[in-house]
């Protein structure tokens, strides 16, 4: 079958075989079937393909073609391949078949599944009692082995050409994953405008090492990368990542190698409380870029620790216990290179202007002249809440101690449950940073001055007036209306009494 295929219809099938499903398994917990199988199913496809491929050239000769696959991008043992397990899928004991199938690949292919231990399919078992009993979970794994073998999800590269049709379709499951996911869906997924939008404000370039150190599925970390691609034609860049949720970062990893992006380090665990990305002499490790929209005020976010972190990273202040958006920001500055560092981050607008131990570690930050730019974003963009957010651009070197202050809290889409940023609305804000333009009602350069009068206080309206002044009201005309509004209603009633006259109702 060798017909080209739109990357709507892949999705449009991936999404139907959610109906498997739906009504049985919340889709917190189905996601990570679906995305695991479509990831089997995709290197299932492109090992066929490339098998197909040396026998077509090479003629039936399977054990010299079985030794050259053994030098594919990925090695995939015959009896986990998705047709063995299609092959048997009226036989009991599904569950357990693709759970072997699962560890025989992570074992086929060395450290690209696994980070120090711990493997992607680690948390993802597909023998679990959250599918039911035994009979009615092989019935629905049957029937979900039978979605993903229907032609349109055929993926084979020969059929769906470039390796990014089938990344889009992971990235376009998480994203309706995370619209329906409600509040935890913010966890594992930032709005595609949003990363965008990050991305080109921070610009990268060839050779930048790029980090998120709460990557959630990478979407954000890749689209940094992606950036290198099509505005330098390189991949020379480095993606670095870490996620504290397991199940999260099984998607990262998977995300990652289903779009072809190989140089990476995706670590899992705590940032705050246990940093793993590290140097050979045990220090943080430092980067190019570093950006990250963190888990809003984090609740128990590791405070008492904080106080004697060994890398010092929170010097300036120990954040609040129950709010832990500066103990990111402040583990991100430390993570900067000390010339080339930027870094951008997704706050609430609390971070903006809250007192005590927040205001005073947001004092040194602006005196030490890192902050760079604070830019107003519209409400309801991110999933699983509708409060507006903020982004915050730091840089180690800047050119002189202004602040930029954006407020594009006015400027979205609206959408149904999401509003969402327009290619329009993004090039406003990128030309209005890029150029550091002040605009009325929109944009506003902030002195060092200026923003201690404040009292370091960063809320967007001490900056950027927004104010419209109403309409003077005309009183006489006013009078005037209102006493013809009266003659008419006086009018109104009186053929209304002749009507009820007539109709017998007279008094």
């Amino acid at each position: 079958m060798n017909d080209k295929i739109s990357q709507d219809s892949i999705n449009k099938a991936l999404w139907a075989a959610c109906d498997t499903f739906r009504g049985t398994v919340s889709a917190d917990t189905y996601k990570d079937f679906i995305l695991t199988l479509l990831f089997v199913k995709y290197i299932s496809d492109v090992w066929q393909d490339h098998y197909d491929g040396y026998k077509a050239e090479y003629g039936d000769e399977p054990e010299l073609i079985i030794e050259m696959m053994k030098n594919e991008r990925f090695v995939l043992p015959i009896e986990a391949s998705f047709y063995a397990l299609y092959d048997r899928r009226h036989e009991p004991g599904n569950g357990e078949r693709i759970d072997q199938a699962l560890h025989a690949i992570e074992e086929a292919n060395g450290t690209k599944l696994k980070d120090a231990g711990k493997s992607v399919f680690q948390d993802i078992s597909f023998n679990t009692d959250k599918l039911g009993e035994e009979k009615q979970k092989n019935t629905i794994l049957r029937h979900l082995l039978e979605d993903f073998a229907k032609p349109e999800l055929n993926l084979k590269p020969s059929r769906v050409g470039t390796l990014d049709v089938i990344g889009n379709a992971y990235e376009y499951m998480i994203k309706n994953f995370a619209a329906s996911g409600g509040q935890k869906a913010g966890e594992f997924y930032t709005p595609p405008e949003v990363s965008d939008l990050i991305s080109d404000l921070l610009d990268p370039q060839a050779g930048d090492s790029i980090c998120d150190p709460a990557c959630g599925s990478g979407s954000l970390l890749m689209k940094c990368g992606r950036k290198v691609v099509s505005n330098h034609g390189s991949k020379q860049y480095a993606l670095y990542g870490q996620e504290a949720i397991g199940s999260t970062w099984s998607l990262a990893k998977m995300n990652m190698f289903l779009h072809g992006e190989d140089n990476h380090k995706i670590e899992w665990g705590d940032t705050i409380r246990n940093p793993k990305l590290l140097d050979k002499n045990g220090d943080l490790m430092l980067f190019d870029i570093v950006t990250a929209n963190p888990p809003f005020s984090l609740d128990k976010w590791g405070h008492d620790e904080a106080e004697h972190d060994k890398f010092s990273r929170f010097r300036r202040g120990v954040p609040p216990k129950t709010k832990g958006d500066y103990a990111f920001i402040l583990h991100m500055i430390e993570t900067l290179k000390p010339n080339t560092g930027r870094m951008g981050v997704v706050v609430p607008h609390g971070v903006l202007f809250r007192g005590s131990t927040e205001g005073k570690i947001r004092q040194k930050l602006i005196e030490e002249n890192l902050l760079d730019a604070v830019i107003g974003l519209p409400e309801k963009l991110f999933y699983g809440t509708g409060i507006p957010a903020a982004i915050l651009i730091f840089k180690r070197e800047k050119p002189d101690n202004t602040v930029l202050f954006i407020d594009a809290s006015n400027e979205f889409k609206a959408g149904k449950n999401q509003n969402i940023l327009t290619e329009e609305n993004i090039s406003k804000i990128i030309s209005s940073y890029r150029d550091r333009a002040e605009y009325a009602k929109y944009s506003h350069i902030a002195s060092a001055e200026e923003i201690k009068e404040n009292d370091y206080n960063l809320n967007i309206p001490r900056y950027v007036d927004t104010f419209e002044e109403e309409e003077e009201i005309d009183l006489v005309e006013v009078r005037l209306e209102r006493e013809r509004l009266k003659s008419h209603l006086a009018l109104l009633e009186g053929e209304m009494n002749k009507y009820l006259e007539e109709l017998g109702y007279g008094a």
